[in-house]
């Protein structure tokens, strides 16, 4: 299953036929081009990151009956993202004047001779009041289909370019994931080596003490033993980032995983990002070693850079 980004773009346009026409189509005739205007209609969608599905609709007046509609639309393909949808129409030849048909005059000519039957004074329709007449009377051409044609070629466009755009941040992720391995392997000998040379320091604050001891003869030899054995031990266990390490590479291990699967993972990715960064801040705060507080200080850039990429994940 892919992994779906938040980001993306996509459109698409689908045309419309006056009433007359998609009469004259649908009773097997051939159709013929409308004798008004000829309409489109273009449906745009954006979309960014988000908690939540949080759904925008900029639609003319003409087009709000179809809001629950377009809502369902993308409510049954994402689950988050801020998503903003755009409609606009276009028309063609939308100023000219429209062909009068003979049903539009001989109606218009009954019409006229009924009224100056009653009234006798009035005047004859000109030239323009017909084509004005006829121009208002044009049957409204079908939009509704179109646009809604058009919203579900552009959802399925937008969810490619959602799956194109996760399959690049995918990408990027197990980069991330390769980095934050190689560092903890750097981390993992670090550790000992501290140990080590802590150890020693000890043996020479152990001498240290012991000729002193043995000058003053306050302090037995056992006694001092005793001390620099239990301060090296409790060193050791402050220092020492096995489990740290382990559990990090647990999260690792996880974010492939789940990246592999794919799917909604963007809020599950998340959370183990917030773990990997409480683990990068524990070795970092049991950093013995310029060397190891080094690696640390990379974890947390690595893993921030993890947070913003996972952070366009659906």
């Amino acid at each position: 299953m892919p992994v779906y980004s938040m980001t993306g773009y996509a459109s698409a346009t689908a045309g419309a036929q006056s009433a007359t026409d998609a009469t004259a189509a649908g009773d097997g005739a051939a159709a013929r081009p409308s004798p008004g205007a000829t309409s489109s209609v273009m449906v745009e969608l954006r979309s960014v990151n988000g908690r939540f599905l949080d759904l925008g609709f900029r639609l003319p007046d003409e087009f709000r009956s179809l809001e629950p509609a377009l809502r369902d639309l993308i409510t049954s393909t994402f689950r988050r993202g801020k998503i903003e949808l755009r409609l606009n129409t276009h028309r063609e030849n939308e100023g000219s004047w429209p062909q009068p048909q003979h049903d539009q005059l001989n109606r218009l000519s009954r019409l006229e001779s009924t009224v100056q039957s009653w009234l006798p004074k009035a005047q004859p329709l000109s030239v323009h009041e017909v084509l004005q007449w006829c121009k208002g009377s044009a049957p409204s051409e079908k939009l509704d289909d179109a646009a809604l044609d058009a919203a579900r070629r552009c959802v399925a466009g937008l969810l490619e370019a959602r799956e194109r755009e996760g399959a690049k941040t995918v990408t990027v992720l197990m980069e991330r994931v390769k980095r934050l391995r190689e560092l903890a392997v750097e981390a993992e000998p670090l550790v000992p080596a501290a140990i080590e040379r802590q150890r020693e320091r000890f043996l020479e604050r152990w001498q240290e003490a012991l000729a002193a001891a043995n000058a003053t003869q306050t302090i037995s030899q056992e006694a001092l033993q005793e001390r620099a054995i239990n301060e090296a031990a409790a060193f050791s266990i402050r220092i020492d980032v096995a489990e740290e390490l382990a559990r990090l590479r647990s999260h690792l291990d996880e974010i492939a995983r789940l990246l592999k699967k794919g799917g909604e993972v963007g809020k599950r990715l998340d959370f183990l990002i917030q773990e990997l960064l409480r683990e990068a801040n524990t070795l970092g705060s049991k950093a013995s070693s310029i060397e190891l507080t080094n690696i640390s200080v990379e974890m947390k850039v690595a893993i921030e850079q993890l947070r913003e990429q996972v952070q366009n994940l659906e």
